[in-house]
């Protein structure tokens, strides 16, 4: 049996996505053992993935909820625009466009993080794992 902080470090360098042939040379493991480890720890992984995805966006881009602000301020403009449009002048369908471009980036920007765990702790291969599941 391995040491909690070799398994440790081979769940943040598979999250870094490092493959199992760089990480058996890094850890001086073998590539089954390796492989045995990630479906024992593949909810660990994604998670960790998932939340140095989320880290990083965040330092890229602006904070999510200053993104949000803007387009929803953006979308209501247009909104307000449309408001005071008489149909007959018709670049409101361009408005309309626009609007539906704006919705379009909201969602896209709400996403969805995912994350899993077990609900067992059994590390035997053969047994079932139950699996929760959550969106934020």
């Amino acid at each position: 049996m391995t040491d909690p902080e070799t398994i440790a470090r081979f769940i943040f360098l598979r999250s870094q996505g490092w493959s199992f042939n760089r990480i058996a040379v890094e850890l001086q493991l073998s590539k089954p053992t390796l492989i045995k480890w990630s479906r024992q720890h593949q909810f660990e992984i994604a998670n960790l993935r998932a939340t140095e995805t989320e880290a990083l966006a965040e330092r890229v881009f602006r904070q999510r909820h200053e993104r949000w602000e803007v387009l929803a301020r953006q979308l209501k403009r247009v909104e307000e625009e449309i408001e005071k449009r008489d149909l007959e002048e018709i670049p409101a369908s361009r408005l309309h466009a626009i609007a539906a471009q704006l919705r379009a980036e909201i969602n896209r920007e709400m996403g969805h993080v995912h994350f899993a765990e077990t609900t067992s702790r059994i590390p035997s291969e053969e047994f079932i794992i139950d699996r929760q599941e959550w969106e934020v």
